[in-house]
């Protein structure tokens, strides 16, 4: 499995393209060989932040969570139906790297012209530069999450 370390701002053209960063690219190509480039793109649930899987990753996802549905139960329907909405394949191309982010997808989150891509383990997180600034917890916040939160 891919780890994506680190965060980078980048600048969406005119036309909602955006350059992936090229750090990111090569944490994926580190002892892999040649990367499948493709990614799920979708609005997180909680925060106000795009989330990007790369496609192997939504995939091993989204069969974990449709073998504990039941289609037979309209809870379960409604639930996968929300859960597969508003996504979008993206993939940077192979010169330049630039890529398309749909433009509701990034109205959703109130992205400006300022994006940052937030390595976040299996996933790549992408915040409206302002918003992500506004996201740091303080350290006192934090110092206080941790102790709240058991690791054992």
């Amino acid at each position: 499995m891919i780890k994506f370390i680190g965060e980078y701002t980048a600048k969406v053209d005119d036309k909602g393209r955006v350059v992936f960063p090229s750090a990111l690219k090569a944490q994926m190509q580190e002892g892999n060989g040649p990367a499948d480039l493709r990614f799920v793109i979708k609005k997180d649930l909680w925060e106000p932040c795009l989330e990007m899987y790369t496609l192997a990753e939504w995939e091993r996802q989204s069969e974990e969570i449709n073998s504990k549905i039941n289609p037979l139960n309209r809870d379960h329907s409604a639930f996968w139906r929300e859960y597969t909405r508003h996504r979008c394949i993206a993939e940077p191309e192979a010169k330049l790297g630039r890529m398309a982010i749909p433009k509701t997808l990034l109205e959703s989150i109130g992205a400006g012209r300022e994006l940052v891509f937030c390595g976040c383990d299996h996933k790549i997180e992408i915040w409206g530069k302002e918003q992500f600034e506004n996201s740091s917890l303080s350290s006192e916040q934090f110092i206080s999450l941790t102790e709240s939160i058991s690791l054992k």
